[in-house]
């Protein structure tokens, strides 16, 4: 049975996509087998997995909406080897759709039962908002894993989403955890990004990922290739890193289990 991770923060540019992607395609290096939902309008995962969002049949809205399973909405990437349920700007009428339906919180957690035996993770790229896309993912998900700088806004962000987190809880899904924080785009030379990632850590303790995702090229270049770093360059800074990441999530769920 699958793990499902909400990747969200309601900051924007913080790396939630860039996150999913490259976790997605790392856990497939690990032999895992993983889903990823775009459940963001700006369909970046789907453009970053090598999928064109202008040219779909069928993306996550006729998921939500009921008009299609997710059986006929994945797509196998060519380059992540990791299933990818795709989005584009459609995906906006979903929001105002899912107000005038019922179960409007659960359609996702819905949709994703119907096939979460077939996978070890399941990813969900939120959107940058708390909206109704965002509440779906929350109400689905087993855990939020949370992308964020080293800076002083994302301090604010954090505590916004902390307690959106524990209104869904006392709501929708009382089992939902956070899986843990993730610093990106990490400049250790800048002295407030070292000062914040210490109240992370002060804060938060081993909810803070050991591993650190770097500012990197690479990094920033794969998506315009329409792939994964590890397929882009596997040997840069940024695909070893996302690597370590999947390992050290791995190692934590061994480490729980036991």
């Amino acid at each position: 049975m699958a793990k499902i991770l909400a990747i969200t923060n309601q900051k924007g540019g913080v790396g939630k996509t860039t996150t999913s992607i490259n976790l997605a395609a790392s856990l497939v290096a690990t032999k895992r087998r993983v889903l990823l939902v775009d459940l963001d309008p700006q369909g970046n995962a789907t453009m970053g997995s090598g999928v064109s969002k202008n040219e779909l049949d069928r993306i996550a809205f006729d998921v939500l909406t009921g008009e299609s399973s997710i059986d006929d909405v994945r797509i196998t990437t060519m380059n992540g080897g990791y299933d990818l349920v795709p989005a584009n700007a459609d995906l906006t009428a979903a929001e105002v759709l899912l107000l005038q339906m019922d179960n409007k919180e659960v359609r996702l957690k819905s949709a994703l039962q119907q096939i979460q035996d077939q996978y070890d993770y399941i990813l969900i790229d939120c959107p940058p908002a708390l909206n109704m896309l965002t509440v779906n993912a929350l109400a689905a998900a087993d855990a939020v894993m949370i992308p964020m700088q080293c800076e002083y806004y994302a301090l604010e962000g954090l505590t916004a989403l902390l307690d959106t987190i524990n209104k869904i809880r006392a709501s929708i899904n009382p089992n939902l955890q956070i899986e843990g924080l993730l610093r990106t785009m990490f400049d250790p030379r800048n002295k407030l990004a070292s000062d914040v990632s210490q109240q992370l850590t002060d804060h938060f303790g081993g909810k803070v990922y050991r591993t650190v995702i770097p500012r990197n090229v690479r990094l920033a270049e794969a998506p315009s290739h329409g792939m994964p770093v590890l397929a882009y360059d596997k040997s840069s800074k940024g695909a070893q890193c996302y690597l370590a990441l999947a390992g050290e999530m791995l190692r934590n769920e061994e480490a729980a289990i036991a």
